[in-house]
């Protein structure tokens, strides 16, 4: 399998990951352990496999939220709910959220057992995780048992590896967590600009000022758009991040991929249909494909 052809599959299960930032279960069990609704359960959920973490860590690992919001958050979260409980109610609502969407007869079907294993291999085909932080977080959670939970935490350990390398390819860009985003959002694949802006907590003054650097340096035109050059420092990320991805997936091969994606795309198709995802989620190039 190469590099392209892994990052395409990694791409089109993604949403069967992300479902978990936007059921309502998950919240709802979050605040269950003592959690703030809201921002705080995003923080302390996604980061909570890393253990009682600083602000400083959530920041760099997360990239491109404001640093001043994870800091309000982050580390009180842990003075309300431990990182464990945390853990151990974010996948029970997962849970609940796939046997909601798809149903008892799919979360407990053989296709799901198979996609599983699938998703397993390539999850334990991580060679490592040197300098991939948050993906070590979610390897060292303990796997889960009942089938759509061990699918939903294989694709999360490949996501986070996915992740971690995207940010050390951002960096080598010479990109900056607020300056990823704007230029991810530009390209219209990304999320919508209002909502980027909202969800990430950055001031509309210091995503100006951030359009304005990116201009001077010839990535951004006067419209916001991207420019030819920041067009290819973009490709330039996305086929560095596919490069320091492949791994997993070429322990899987290409057969396996495939039907990975041929026995979970129904189940991707079913959650977006569902509404799960909130308006302004995807950029207008993904809206026009979907």
């Amino acid at each position: 399998m190469d590099a392209h052809n892994a990052g395409r599959t990694a791409r089109s299960l993604e949403l069967l990951h992300s479902l978990s930032y936007f059921v309502p279960e998950v919240e709802e069990r979050l605040v269950e352990t003592g959690l703030e609704p809201g921002r705080m359960t995003y923080f302390a959920g996604r980061s909570a496999p890393m253990g009682a973490v600083g602000a400083g860590v959530v920041t760099a690992t997360f990239f491109n939220f404001s640093p001043a919001a994870v800091a309000s958050i982050i580390p009180r979260a842990w003075s309300l709910a431990t990182p464990a409980a945390i853990v151990e109610a974010r996948y029970r609502a997962v849970g609940e959220a796939y046997v909601r969407l798809l149903g008892e007869s799919v979360t407990t079907s053989p296709e799901m057992a198979e996609a599983a294993e699938l998703a397993s291999i390539a999850a334990r085909g991580v060679p490592g995780v040197e300098g991939r932080p948050l993906c070590a977080g979610y390897t060292e959670v303990e796997w889960p048992d009942s089938p759509h939970l061990a699918f939903w935490h294989a694709l999360t350990v490949l996501r986070e590896y996915r992740g971690d390398g995207h940010i050390a390819a951002l960096q080598t860009a010479g990109l900056s967590g607020l300056e990823s985003l704007i230029t991810h959002t530009a390209t219209g694949y990304g999320f919508q600009k209002k909502f980027a802006i909202t969800r990430r907590a950055w001031t509309q003054e210091q995503w100006d000022s951030a359009c304005d650097s990116l201009r001077d340096r010839e990535i951004l035109d006067a419209r916001g758009e991207l420019t030819a050059e920041g067009k290819e420092l973009r490709q330039l990320v996305e086929d560095l991040t596919d490069d320091l991805a492949l791994a997993p997936w070429a322990a899987l091969g290409e057969d396996g991929a495939a039907r990975l994606v041929e026995l979970a795309t129904p189940w991707r198709d079913a959650i977006v249909e569902a509404g799960v995802f909130p308006a302004g989620v995807f950029g207008p190039k993904v809206a026009v494909s979907r």
